[in-house]
């Protein structure tokens, strides 16, 4: 391995380790998933709209939490404004929007959710998920960040990995808030042991964003 590779897989390490995420992403996934612009902006774009999704459904189900309820709601609209930037990336690039695929990463998640707990209990583990979806998402589109041919997708995805990891900050910080910092931190490091052992399971595929 060369100086250069070193020096990348350590970056890559550390911008892991920084989302707390225990297994980083194979490098090879970036070149996979620009062989086909289409299928992985697709896949983006229905992330996006999940997204959006999951942050409305918190607020459906606990609209007596008034700070959480507040502080996602901005999150709502910045969602589908970035379904709607990825589309227009599609459209300038004369690509298609194609269908909605099964997520099997986020299903794996949901998986290893509790269930039967309180209502409190369904909502750590409902935040502590979305958490985890922001961190993976935030590594991933840093790793197109860097790594894409691209220039202007580049920008693009930088932009995207900003965004994504204040969302993974504030989904933890109210997970703590209504849970407490010690309950929080030990089913969170459940969660990123199981995280990394769906990222082993999984098939690597470029035509999907987790």
């Amino acid at each position: 391995m060369t100086d250069t590779e070193l020096l990348t897989q350590e970056q890559d390490l550390r911008g892991v380790q920084m989302l707390g995420l225990q297994l980083p992403t194979d490098p090879r996934w970036v070149n996979l998933a620009e062989m086909d612009l289409e299928e992985i902006l697709t896949d983006h774009a229905y992330c996006e709209q999940k997204a959006a999704t999951a942050c409305i459904s918190l607020i459906q189900q606990y609209p007596d939490k008034t700070e959480m309820v507040k502080s996602i709601a901005p999150i709502v609209t910045e969602e589908w404004g970035h379904f709607r930037a990825v589309l227009a990336e599609m459209e300038k690039r004369g690509l298609q929007l194609g269908r909605q695929r099964k997520d099997e990463y986020v299903n794996e998640l949901l998986k290893f959710q509790k269930k039967g707990g309180s209502r409190e209990d369904a909502l750590l583990e409902k935040l502590l998920v979305c958490a985890l979806i922001e961190a993976r998402s935030c590594e991933r589109f840093r790793l197109l960040s860097l790594y894409i041919s691209d220039p202007a997708l580049r920008d693009f995805y930088h932009r995207f990995m900003v965004s994504e990891a204040g969302h993974y900050r504030l989904f933890i910080d109210l997970a703590k808030a209504y849970s407490g910092e010690e309950k929080v931190k030990s089913r969170w490091q459940e969660y990123l042991a199981r995280e990394a052992e769906i990222m082993q399971e999984l098939e690597l595929r470029g035509d999907r964003m987790h």
